[in-house]
């Protein structure tokens, strides 16, 4: 085990609708909730504001919509959320090249490997108030940090003291820390397992300390029943791993109602493989492997994929493929949702294939017709999308419906905006990428 508390996790605070409310300054101190805005969207992350009205993630947007009609329901942006996490990380790696991100608002840092002469508890205290500060300056934006001589306490630690906080725990603290805490605090215990401890009247870390791990690998199962022990006792030795790679680039859609209209499907895809190529761009990357995800009706899920002979970022060769896919699955009876995702990721664009298979005469036939052109789809304007018009500049959509869409023009150094109404196919309005200005304090 560490001597030293020398493992940082940072957690920035209510992410997505933090970057929302920053780059929108009409939300500010406002309930906002990013997710969707249909009857089965999910929220994905619900800003201090809203959550005082019981909202959360993975609740569905009709509940949270109940429970605060008057919140901002914002679709997601992640080229405006990848932007500023990057900025995060490029600032923990000036504190340690061992950084390992766990998704764009979160990360553990190993202070052990950068250059710093002292890493006693008071001194850790000072580099995160200074990271803390440094991310705040750079994205307008407030993190939460914990740190200790393991993942577990930094963990642990950075959760307890949420929004802008900051605890350290120095070495010898860990168990008085965690045993006062509810025994779900821990990694692993979720609803169920939580009911089966509490069965034998184990609540707290505390009351989980003192069972036997014979018992506990009996209730739970070996594997789980040693970690919880371990955890229980303050034992975690588990390494930083740097920086793991992108999988996968996509989108998905989950549609209020079943959609069994095999047109409307295609264009759907159209759209969803526009913004994973726009997506695929904006990360530098190329992928060889499309995957067409479908929701049935009856919730089953199916996939179908191809893989291509090259890497690939084209919006066109994406649109024939996912729809190449789609003709392979039978929507008759509706579908729930639907979704693109290009794998199988590189840092750059194959332009001209290697022969793949010997040559062969071929007789000598009238040219094949050319692929025709697919049509463009419909624009949409989703709640929260960045857009540009050529007389009022930069602003974001407020809601469309009917024909027409609703602007609220400002940017993040604006004060807040004014509101305009145009037509959805108003040629002087477009959808932008987010902004990419540094942020000033």
């Amino acid at each position: 085990m560490r001597s030293r508390p020398v493992i940082l996790h940072l957690d920035l605070d209510a992410f997505f609708a933090a970057v929302e409310q920053r780059d929108k300054p009409s939300l500010r101190g406002k309930p906002v909730v990013v997710g969707g805005t249909g009857p089965r969207s999910v929220v994905s992350t619900a800003s201090y504001e809203a959550r005082r009205y019981g909202i959360h993630s993975a609740m569905s947007g009709a509940e949270a919509r109940r429970r605060c009609p008057n919140a901002a329901f914002l679709g997601s942006r992640f080229g405006a959320y990848r932007m500023a996490s990057d900025v995060v990380m490029a600032a923990l790696h000036e504190l340690s090249p061992l950084v390992e991100p766990l998704s764009l608002d979160e990360a553990f840092v190993d202070l052990s490997a950068g250059d710093h002469p002292d890493l006693g508890a008071e001194a850790v205290r000072v580099i995160a108030e200074r990271l803390r500060a440094t991310i705040r300056h750079r994205t307008g934006l407030t993190a939460s940090v914990g740190a200790g001589t393991s993942k577990l306490v930094a963990k642990i630690a950075s959760d307890l003291d949420k929004p802008d906080g900051l605890l350290v725990v120095p070495p010898g603290d860990e168990l008085a820390l965690l045993h006062g805490l509810p025994v779900t605090r821990l990694w692993g215990v979720g609803p169920a397992t939580a009911q089966r401890l509490q069965r034998i009247g184990v609540t707290t870390v505390a009351d989980l300390a003192a069972v036997p791990v014979e018992e506990l690998v009996g209730l739970v199962g070996q594997v789980v029943g040693a970690g919880l022990a371990a955890q229980a006792a303050g034992l975690d030795d588990r390494a930083v791993v740097a920086d793991r790679e992108t999988k996968s680039v996509g989108a998905e859609e989950t549609f209020d109602t079943d959609v069994a209209d095999l047109a409307r499907l295609r264009d759907e895809l159209d759209l969803m493989a526009g913004r994973t190529a726009r997506r695929l761009r904006g990360s530098g990357h190329s992928g060889r492997t499309v995957t067409l995800k479908v929701r049935l009706h009856d919730f089953r899920t199916l996939s179908r994929s191809m893989t291509l002979p090259g890497a690939t970022d084209d919006e066109s060769t994406l649109r024939r493929v996912v729809r190449k896919l789609l003709s392979e699955v039978d929507v008759s009876d509706g579908v729930r949702l639907i979704g693109v995702a290009v794998s199988g990721l590189s840092d750059h664009v194959q332009d001209e294939l290697p022969d793949l298979v010997p040559a062969i005469a071929v007789p000598v036939t009238a040219p094949a017709a050319a692929s025709p052109a697919l049509p463009e789809p419909a624009r949409r304007w989703p709640p929260g999308l960045d857009v540009e018009h050529t007389e009022h500049g930069r602003g974001w959509v407020q809601g469309s419906g009917v024909g027409r869409v609703t602007v609220r023009f400002e940017t993040a150094h604006d004060p807040p905006g004014r509101v305009r109404t145009f037509g959805t196919d108003d040629p002087d309005l477009a959808e932008v990428p987010p902004a990419a200005y540094a942020w000033v304090q």
